[in-house]
């Protein structure tokens, strides 16, 4: 399995999804910042992850998304102070626990409210969903160190959409000049 070739098809997938959706321009937005912290966010993530993907793993992929959103809103709003934190995504997950996050991040990080709370919450589900399957169709023995490379590529498309949606919901906008 070519991980890497899977995680571009996942990006592609995602990008246009989310730009037919609306919610994203063609030239997705980049925050070399927030890229940056991956990987001590997936550290972080992996275990809660890994632990809910057999029996919710639409939750175990999209919640990453929801940690993308929350780190791009930190990003243009106080990046100062959150570019020096640690445990940024303990933080998050302990507003109100792991099971909650979505809401917590949408609700109390991103102050979405009613319909646009709504909204974000299901274009996640359905992100998740669509990796999910394309997760599904490679067909690779579960428990191996190809599943988890392929999962790893799906958890860090999935936080970088999340960031190109907040960033694009904030507005920031990728246009030729």
């Amino acid at each position: 399995m070519d991980i890497t070739n899977f995680e571009e098809r996942v990006r592609e997938d995602l990008v246009a999804y989310l730009t037919a959706r609306g919610v994203l321009d063609k030239r997705v937005p980049e925050c070399p910042d927030v890229e940056d912290r991956w990987g001590e966010i997936c550290r972080a993530y992996l275990p809660d992850g890994i632990r809910e993907f057999q029996d919710y793993p639409v939750v175990s992929l999209g919640w990453i998304m929801f940690v993308g959103m929350a780190m791009a809103f930190y990003w243009d709003t106080d990046w100062e102070n959150y570019s020096a934190r640690k445990g940024i995504y303990e933080d998050l997950r302990g507003l109100r626990g792991f099971d909650n996050m979505d809401e917590a991040i949408v609700e109390d990080v991103l102050k979405y409210r009613d319909e646009d709370a709504e909204r974000v919450i299901t274009i996640a589900a359905e992100c998740a969903q669509r990796v999910l399957s394309m997760l599904r169709h490679t067909h690779v023995e579960p428990g191996t160190e190809a599943a988890l490379g392929c999962y790893m590529a799906a958890l860090r498309q999935l936080y970088l959409a999340g960031m190109g949606m907040e960033l694009n919901s904030l507005g920031y906008h990728m246009k030729l000049v």
